[in-house]
This record gives C-alpha cells, structure tokens and sequence, in this order.
C-alpha cells in the first residue's frame, strides 16, 4: 500500500529568496510543499544595507513587486530582487509567517540555525492536537541568489532520500 505524500515546509526568514527557492524546485519535482517565514516582518536588501525594505507579511508580492519597480527599477533589476519576486508571485500570492500556520508536516526544513531555533521554539509552546512526531533539520543556506539555488537542489535531494525510505 503506497504510503501518503511526504507533507514539507520549508522556512527561512522572509519567505521570498531561500524558502521560495526550495518550494519553486520542490513543488516542481512533485512534493507537496509549503513554504514560510519566521521574521516579524518581511525584509528585502534596499539602497545601502542598513536602508532595507520592510514589509508587513500581508503584502502580496506583486505589491512588493510594483513598489521597488517605483522606487529604482535599475538597482531592484541588477540585484536580482525584481526577478525574485516575479517568481514568488507565480508561486502563491503573498509571504506567510510560520507561526501563523497550523498544518501538519512530517518534515520541516530551515535555512538558518536563527530560522530552525524560531521553529522549534514555535512547535514546543503549541498545544499538542495530533501527537504526531514531525522532523525539524537545518540546512544553512546563505541568503543569496545563487546559495538559494545550491541549497533548493540539496533540500530536494534531501526530501527525494526521506520519502523513498
């Protein structure tokens, strides 16, 4: 008897480069997956590093979207972040925030050890509803374009291993 389809989240800090990423090639490879952010608020790189965009996590990405493209069309095209954003927009419509979300998962995947310390603190101060053991493992993937890509492969390898078991 085939067993149910692995239920995987993924989550970094935003939910916009390393967790969109991993849910893009996982999803694409057949997983069922979601994907999270465990910050406050959502943050994307802005002019210098200590002017970043911050957005609350009911904005849609095509509201980011359109808001850089304003702002410096050239800087948010160069960086990357525009291209990032048209991704996650044809993904879902908007980040979610891990603690918000009350599915179940069998794995959970981080992509900090800040990321992983937030979700673990998040599951133990839950009330147990279904007892069910869920694995929670970090894989610290820097939060840049490329690293993104190398650590979305690794993840999937990861989920392919998990599930053929």
């Amino acid at each position: 008897m085939p067993s149910a389809p692995l239920r995987v989240a993924v989550v970094c800090s935003s939910n916009q480069n390393r967790s969109m990423e991993a849910h893009n090639i996982l999803s694409k490879r057949g997983f069922s997956v979601r994907s999270f952010g465990t910050g406050t608020h959502v943050k994307l790189p802005g002019p210098a590093p200590d002017k970043p965009n911050v957005y609350d996590f009911k904005t849609t990405y095509d509201q980011m979207y359109n808001d850089l493209l304003r702002k410096d069309k050239e800087l948010y095209t160069q960086n990357g972040i525009l291209h990032m954003l048209d991704r996650n927009k044809r993904i879902k419509p908007r980040p979610e925030r891990f603690q918000n979300c009350k599915d179940v998962f069998d794995l959970i995947l981080t992509c900090e050890e800040r990321v992983y310390d937030q979700v673990v603190e998040d599951l133990n101060s839950r009330e147990q509803e279904t007892c069910q053991p869920v694995h929670v493992i970090n894989v610290d993937i820097q939060d840049n374009h490329e690293e993104a890509t190398l650590g979305a492969f690794l993840i999937c390898e990861l989920c392919q291993c998990v599930s053929t078991q």
